[in-house]
C-alpha cells in the first residue's frame, strides 16, 4: 500500500502515521523527521533545511525531492509506505507522480487529516519545539493553506483523496483511518503473487 498523508502542522499525522505503519507493516517516510535528522547531524542539506525550518518556511522542492527519491529505493519500501509531510505542493505532487509512474507504482490513497485552525493552534502552542512559537505557528499555517491545500483538489480529481476527521481521541481517529485502509490492504494482499 502506497499512502500519502496530508494535514496541517499539529493535526496528529505523526501519531496516526505510527499506528498505520505498525498495523499495515509499511515504511514510515516522514520528511520532517528526515530533515530534522539531517539538521541535527549538521549535514550540508541539513544546514540548508534548518535555515528554512527555523524561519517557518517550507524547505525547497529540490532538497525534499532528493531525500524522498533516495528513500523510496530502500528495501523496506517494497511492501508499501506512508509518505508523511510530502508532497506539500502541486509541483512536488506532480514530481512524485512522475517518479512513481516510472516504476509503475502509483499511489493507492491520499489521506487528509482535517482539524480546525483553533485546535491546531492550541495543540502546537503546547509543544516545546523551537519552531512552535506563536508567530512561527501562524506562518506555518498560512504556508500550509497557500501551498498544500491545492493538493486536496489535485488528489480529489484523481479519485485518491479520503478526508478523515482529526478530532477526538487517538483511537477514534485511527478507527476512521482503518475504515479507509482495511479494504485497500485486503485488495493489495489479494494482488500479491
Amino acid at each position: 500500500m502506497r499512502i500519502v498523508f496530508i494535514g496541517p502542522p499539529g493535526a496528529g499525522k505523526g501519531t496516526q502515521a505510527a499506528l498505520v505503519v505498525e498495523r499495515y507493516g509499511i515504511a514510515h517516510l516522514s520528511t520532517g523527521d528526515m530533515l530534522r535528522a539531517a539538521r541535527d547531524a549538521q549535514t550540508e542539506i541539513g544546514k540548508l533545511a534548518d535555515h528554512y525550518m527555523s524561519a517557518g518556511q517550507l524547505v525547497p522542492d529540490e532538497i525534499i525531492l532528493q531525500i524522498v527519491q533516495d528513500r523510496l529505493l530502500a528495501d523496506d519500501c517494497r511492501r508499501g509506505y506512508l509518505l508523511d509531510g510530502f508532497p506539500r505542493t502541486l509541483a512536488q505532487a506532480e514530481a512524485l507522480d512522475q517518479m512513481l509512474a516510472q516504476d509503475s507504482t502509483p499511489l493507492d490513497v491520499v489521506l487528509e487529516l482535517r482539524v480546525p485552525d483553533e485546535e491546531l493552534f492550541r495543540r502546537l502552542s503546547g509543544r516545546a519545539r523551537a519552531d512552535d512559537k506563536p508567530e512561527v505557528i501562524r506562518q506555518r499555517l498560512v504556508a500550509y493553506r497557500q501551498q498544500t491545500e491545492p493538493l486536496l483538489d489535485y488528489y480529489q480529481r484523481r479519485g485518491l483523496l479520503q478526508t478523515i476527521d482529526g478530532l477526538g481521541t487517538v483511537e477514534d481517529i485511527f478507527q476512521r483511518i482503518q475504515q479507509v485502509l482495511d479494504p485497500l490492504a485486503e485488495r493489495s494482499a489479494r494482488q500479491q503473487p
